[in-house]
């Protein structure tokens, strides 16, 4: 029995229909409250990764660490946790890994003791050069206790003989490449990093006389912080002496966030460049509705994420806008062995048609995006078998045909389903009536542009163009290299 239900939770583990989560990072100064309230912005970043979380804090004289696997709410809701992480100054990550193995020691936020003093460190995004750079501080005589390439910025930092805790930092920065965002600790002063294309994202808000850093707005909200700005483009501010500072050591670069923070990743209800993310979601549908027409009785969307675009796009038609798919959001929480006959799992666990609402109706399926495929064959084979009379996929965002190397776990190349067949073939293969993706353009439109700028685009958009503002240095063919070392391989311990 026990073999049977770890191989469910295993199985479990591994469905995922969508491009993974990236990390969250949460970061406060200056209160008394300071795990508590880190606790809970993490509680509202827990979308960005579930894998694992850890909280560092500072009393003044000492550092204090605890990390978990597993949930935020299943690790850090008992007082005496909390009672562990004493002190004013805190910083929490959530963990959803892309490079590195499942080990307890590649939980961040991670700290060291350094020559300036102990920094912690804590990381939403990928280095593209994180496996060049490593092998040269091994060869210089470093020695790495994970396999994560927060470490190597950790080392980086360390080894700096610049003089203080800022100018080691810089110095660090500059010697890295990729797209990313830093939250940092040292002697009560709080760090907040972006990188030089603004491809992760990084706010801050404020708390009384607290300042506050976080990846999204929602984090704020839960504490009750109000939002002063973001983290601009290759910009390190810091909190010293409750003094907001800020520096731009960079070259200057064009802003280019990740368009899949407006997509998928960012929660519904925080705000990316002035507008809520369910905003733009709802235009990406809308601008989709534009683009398509079929005649149909139902929108439906593959629930949760593609509410948004399907009210978007119902609004647009004039169709009633219909739940004909219903989502168990407790999977993976609580379980009871199935009969060993039951083999399907993974999508019937988490959607089932709504059937009194799709018998022998012609739907629109809506969605955000299509990355493997077999998702959405399960889907359309659910709703025809509960009697839907045609199914219409649209796809709220362009074909996918590139993967990432900043953060996002993507698959490799080969299997992105649009990277490999024609709009006709992956119709055939989801076995849907007709299939539409978004185009490029009225994907840029539904975000206020007349269109993509060619020359200097306005996002990060790699993964339906494969251009890539960063190059990926350490990557080699159609391969993605997530592993740093033999040492994922250990236990957990």
């Amino acid at each position: 029995m026990k073999k049977n239900i770890k191989n469910l939770k295993k199985r479990l583990k591994s469905y995922n229909p969508k491009i993974k989560e990236e990390c969250g990072v949460f970061g406060i100064s200056n209160s008394i409250d300071a795990s508590t309230l880190v606790a809970l912005g993490l509680h509202a970043l827990q979308h960005r990764g579930q894998e694992g979380c850890g909280i560092v804090s500072f009393d003044g004289k000492k550092y204090h660490s605890e990390k978990r696997f597993g949930l935020v709410g299943d690790n850090f809701n008992k007082e005496k946790v909390l009672k562990n992480l004493p002190g004013n100054y805190a910083i929490g990550h959530n963990r959803y890994s892309t490079t590195g193995g499942t080990t307890i020691r590649n939980v961040q936020p991670f700290f060291a003791d350094t020559n300036a003093g102990g920094i912690g460190v804590a990381h939403n995004g990928n280095l593209t050069n994180a496996i060049t750079l490593r092998t040269k501080l091994v060869e210089d005589g470093a020695i790495f206790h994970t396999t994560s390439d927060t470490e190597t910025i950790v080392q980086l930092v360390a080894k700096s003989k610049r003089n203080t805790t800022i100018d080691k930092i810089v110095d660090a920065l500059f010697q890295i490449q990729g797209g990313y965002a830093l939250v940092m600790l040292t002697q009560n002063t709080l760090i907040g990093v972006r990188d030089p294309f603004g491809i992760r994202p990084l706010v801050i808000g404020k708390l009384k006389n607290s300042y506050v850093f976080a990846s999204e707005t929602c984090a704020l909200d839960i504490i009750g912080a109000k939002f002063i700005r973001d983290v601009e483009n290759g910009e390190i501010v810091y909190i010293e002496n409750d003094k907001l500072k800020s520096i731009k050591p960079f070259p200057v670069k064009k802003t280019r966030p990740c368009v899949f923070e407006y997509i998928y990743f960012a929660r519904p209800d925080s705000v990316l460049n002035g507008k809520c993310a369910y905003e733009y979601r709802k235009n990406f549908g809308i601008e989709l509705a534009k683009e398509t027409n079929v005649e149909a009785d139902l929108v439906v969307p593959v629930p949760d994420s593609g509410n948004a675009a399907a009210i978007g796009y119902s609004q647009h038609i004039g169709k009633k806008f219909e739940l004909g798919i219903i989502r168990n959001h407790y999977v993976g929480r609580t379980f009871i062995e199935p009969a060993q006959k039951i083999r399907s799992l993974g999508v019937k666990l988490k959607l089932n048609a709504n059937k009194s609402s799709i018998k022998n109706k012609k739907i629109i399926l809506v969605d955000d995006s299509l990355v493997r495929g077999t998702t959405s064959h399960k889907i359309v084979k659910m709703l025809y078998d509960a009697g839907a009379k045609e199914v219409h996929v649209r796809i709220a965002s362009p074909e996918i045909k590139f993967p990432d190397f900043y953060g996002v776990d993507t698959p490799t190349k080969k299997e992105l389903l649009a990277a490999n067949k024609t709009n006709d073939e992956i119709c055939e293969y989801i076995n849907a009536k007709s299939l539409k993706f978004l185009s490029i353009d009225g994907m840029y439109r539904a975000m206020g542009f007349d269109k993509r700028n060619n020359t200097y685009p306005q996002l990060t958009d790699h993964y339906f163009t494969g251009e890539y503002p960063v190059k990926p240095i350490d990557n080699l063919g159609d391969d993605k290299i997530t592993q740093l070392s033999l040492l994922s391989t250990a236990s957990n311990n």
